[in-house]
């Protein structure tokens, strides 16, 4: 007989103070969680992702936000972001179009795009102070064994 072990799901979220350093431990946590994990073939794919997300809600929103990742099977993970600014971009309200060539704003987002099939986005209801803003997600997954499908691209599931 044959005996096979089941990793549990596992899920993590780290909370994130307005400072600029915030995005990289974001990174180095990410990384650290894949590596420990076994997915370290999803590194630079969810760290791209990642790393624009959490800038992104460093810049634009006024308070503490979080970075959440969670365990989504066949060597995916789901990432999230969650930040005070009720504000929705434009990328995941709706068909992302290229920046214009000289465009100081919006590339980050759209890089997201171009690794993620779809994405998400839901707006946080306003209850407590704290709650509320947005959370914006993609998942990630790794490639195939015969490196067909969606490579380690991102894959976001509404």
């Amino acid at each position: 007989m044959v005996s096979a072990t089941v990793s549990p799901p596992w899920a993590y979220t780290l909370q994130l103070p307005q400072d600029p350093r915030a995005p990289g431990v974001a990174r180095s946590t990410l990384r650290t969680i894949l590596r420990v994990h076994g997915m370290r073939e999803l590194t630079e794919t969810a760290e791209l992702v990642a790393s624009e997300l959490v800038t992104n809600a460093y810049l634009h929103s006024s308070g503490a936000y979080s970075l959440r990742l969670r365990d989504a099977g066949r060597s995916r993970i789901r990432l999230s972001v969650w930040d005070t600014n009720p504000h929705i971009p434009a990328p995941f309200r709706w068909t992302a179009e290229a920046p214009e060539e000289l465009a100081e704003r919006g590339r980050g987002l759209y890089l997201v795009t171009l690794y993620a099939e779809s994405w998400g986005a839901h707006p946080m209801g306003t209850g407590l102070p704290g709650q509320g803003g947005k959370l914006l997600w993609v998942e990630c997954a790794a490639k195939g064994e015969d490196g067909a499908g969606p490579g380690d691209r991102c894959a976001g599931r509404a």
